[in-house]
């Protein structure tokens, strides 16, 4: 049977937990609606709970920005994962790229706010990113669906800086995404007639 210390504890311990549930949820709310300046008081205003609790919780503000931006960006870390299992290798990429472009139009502002900012499990998650796209980007290459005669590093620039430029329109929507992803991997595509260094020289086939 417990005692009322431990009770005490355990309360404690859940509440502490909540907390920083709630904390976290409202700043990446901020952070998704934009507009809003990310300051400890109007966390804790979304969140419903003091300041001193906002800080308590994770020490810092960039603690806590660090650990919601992180969590914002697993999602999107698991979906590309999860791609690099899919039988399709373009299909894969092609899908990626939608969700990329989604998650970038969300959450644009957030980039412009985090400069300067030491933030550890931000710059881990943005690595991992990094290389899920990397890693589908090789796979779609090395199976034909992406051309060989421009460089890897330079279609990797083509993509994310496009898909970046996409991402910030005012007119951004899931059919501009799809069209958007259509044309780059069409233009991507290796063509007919081109000499194709992969291949010794020789020139790919007609699709």
């Amino acid at each position: 049977m417990s005692t009322p210390a431990a009770s005490g504890v355990t309360r404690r311990r859940a509440d502490a937990v909540r907390n920083r549930q709630r904390v976290l949820a409202a700043t990446k709310d901020l952070f998704v609606e934009g507009g809003v300046a990310i300051t400890v008081d109007a966390i804790s205003q979304r969140a419903g709970v003091g300041a001193a609790t906002v800080v308590r919780t994770f020490g810092s503000k960039e603690a806590l920005i660090d650990a919601a931006v992180a969590e914002l960006l697993e999602p999107l870390i698991q979906r590309g994962r999860h791609a690099l299992l899919e039988p399709n290798a373009e299909q894969a990429l092609r899908g990626f790229l939608v969700e990329v472009i989604a998650f970038q139009s969300a959450h644009w502002i957030m980039g412009e706010r985090l400069g300067g900012m030491q933030l550890p499990d931000t710059t881990a998650q943005r690595a991992a990113l990094n290389k899920v796209g990397l890693d589908l980007i090789a796979r779609a290459r090395d199976g034909g669906a992406i051309r060989t005669d421009i460089d890897a590093a330079v279609v990797t620039v083509l993509i994310s800086e496009v898909t970046y430029a996409i991402a910030r329109s005012e007119s951004a929507s899931r059919a501009l995404s799809e069209a958007y992803v259509s044309v780059i991997m069409d233009g991507l595509r290796p063509q007919q007639g081109r000499p194709d260094p992969a291949h010794s020289g020789k020139t790919t086939d007609a699709a």
